[in-house]
């Protein structure tokens, strides 16, 4: 698909500000898309917005369908009349509700209680929402059922991961599941309840944002999680032992950001598996993700033309093997199935020329990150007068140090500092404003900020760091720091370059 000339800016809602402990779907949501607008930019691009599990990850979440129920906003239940205002007023259980990290313990329990509260309040709701409600189990049934009874017993297990259940809910042993959805009938129902007001919330912001003129730019993680539905219902998909154990993992190999490579940990899908059923799960969580978005990037592309297969049972990801993937026959059945799917694909790492091939083949636009492009020669294609139109141009990503923190980080006498000045006539006191330029400049399609970088803030706002398991996913910007101002700057260099 291509992709007119345009720009837009990252940032996962739970970085939004606001007085509940994290970012959600209520009224600062509403006021970004406000600030883009004014801005002028055409996408508002965000992280996977599954349920996340331990490490608080998008990247590891409990289903590759359902949505992140810490994001549905208190307010908003308010005004459904789900919640007293008493109850959604939390600066009693939050001394600081809107701090600059997400203290992802104590939001959990608060927003738990939320909507434990909002549900017992729906059986008074008006009919109009029980109605549709109803509408909404009936058209989600396709993964709503087994999403809701995994989590109710996953609640009942003290949260233990399926594959740590008693032998017959483990295997789906269909006695001791008919037992368990009757055993954890009103759970399961929550569960569902607890959905309904994610997507319910999460339509209204797309919608307005569409209305705005903004694309929603989502991301689809490769792999699952192996404490998901979506693996405890499809076993047979990837490569597991009998006891739910994975045979082998996912990870990448030594590079940039480790030296011991990254062990990502999911299982590794059996692609004979899922080929000998026409790839039908794939196909379904692609369909249900472009409902909810605009476009999708597709994360770790290069995995769909072979992926790094680490054993199971070692603790770091040096030693592993490549081993192929279907990615020519899984793209080609979603293009029969769903028309030319609206993807950027995430192409970075060690490509090879069968990478390549597999996402020109397809037309889609692959990555540039800026931070990449200094401190070798004139030929690296980070740099800006190397790029193609049917490209992505960011000046860094979620996993890369922000524009400042990565100047700052810089040593004076680092080939990199000095190749960066000379290239875009910096002395480094407004790198970040001279970052965005560049790409907003190139002939790229599509150019994205992190909005870090738009506001010029260091590491301490940066929101991953890979082969690490703590203190990501936390940043929040603060209220005041989205101005007039700044709309107008960013508005000024987006027009100046005909995005």
């Amino acid at each position: 698909m291509k992709f007119r000339r345009a720009s837009g800016i990252l940032l996962h809602p739970t970085s939004l500000p606001g007085d509940h402990g994290i970012g959600d779907l209520g009224p600062e949501a509403f006021k970004f898309v406000d600030f883009l607008a004014q801005a002028k930019q055409a996408y508002w691009q965000i992280l996977p917005l599954g349920p996340t599990g331990w490490g608080d990850s998008p990247y590891a979440s409990f289903s590759a369908f359902a949505g992140n129920t810490l994001l549905i906003s208190p307010e908003k239940l308010v005004k459904d009349r789900l919640l007293r205002s008493v109850d959604a007023d939390l600066h009693s259980s939050f001394p600081n509700p809107s701090p600059s990290q997400v203290d992802y313990g104590a939001v959990h329990e608060s927003k738990n209680g939320l909507l434990h509260k909002a549900y017992k309040h729906f059986s008074n709701a008006h009919d109009a929402l029980q109605l549709e409600f109803d509408e909404f189990i009936g058209n989600n049934k396709s993964w709503l059922d087994d999403y809701a009874l995994y989590r109710a017993i996953k609640f009942s297990q003290d949260q233990r991961p399926w594959y740590e259940w008693e032998e017959p809910l483990k295997l789906r042993d269909k006695k001791a599941l008919t037992r368990a959805a009757k055993d954890l009938h009103s759970e399961i129902r929550a569960q569902k309840f607890y959905q309904f007001l994610f997507f319910r919330q999460w339509s209204a912001v797309k919608e307005y944002a569409n209305s705005k003129g903004i694309k929603i730019v989502g991301d689809i993680p490769i792999f699952v999680a192996l404490d998901s539905v979506d693996v405890w219902c499809n076993r047979d998909q990837f490569k597991l032992n009998d006891d739910g154990s994975p045979r082998v993992v996912s990870g990448v190999p030594p590079d940039y950001f480790s030296k011991t490579g990254q062990l990502w940990g999911n299982p590794i899908y059996d692609w004979e598996a899922m080929r000998a059923d026409g790839f039908a799960w794939w196909l379904s969580r692609v369909r249900h993700t472009l409902s909810i978005l605009d476009l999708a990037r597709i994360d770790h592309f290069r995995g769909f033309q072979a992926a790094w297969e680490v054993p199971g049972g070692n603790t770091t990801a040096e030693h592993g093997e490549w081993v192929e993937a279907p990615g020519k026959e899984l793209f080609t059945a979603m293009q029969s199935k769903l028309g030319d799917p609206p993807f950027w694909v995430e192409d970075l790492g060690f490509m090879t020329p069968e990478v390549d091939e597999l996402r020109d083949e397809f037309d889609f636009p692959g990555m540039r990150i800026l931070q990449f492009a200094f401190g070798g020669d004139a030929g690296n294609q980070a740099l800006p007068h190397n790029y193609i139109r049917n490209c992505v141009a960011f000046t860094g990503t979620h996993d890369n140090d922000t524009a400042v923190g990565w100047w700052e980080a810089l040593p004076a006498d680092n080939p990199a500092r000095e190749h960066c000045m000379k290239y875009l006539d910096t002395d480094g006191s407004n790198i970040h404003w001279e970052m965005i330029r560049a790409i907003w400049a190139s002939v790229a399609d599509t150019a994205v900020a992190p909005l870090q970088d738009v506001l010029g803030l260091d590491n301490d706002a940066r929101m991953n760091q890979p082969a690490t398991t703590s203190g990501n996913w936390a940043w929040r910007f603060k209220k005041d720091e989205l101005t007039d101002e700044l709309a107008e700057k960013l508005r000024q260099i987006t027009e100046t370059y005909g995005r």
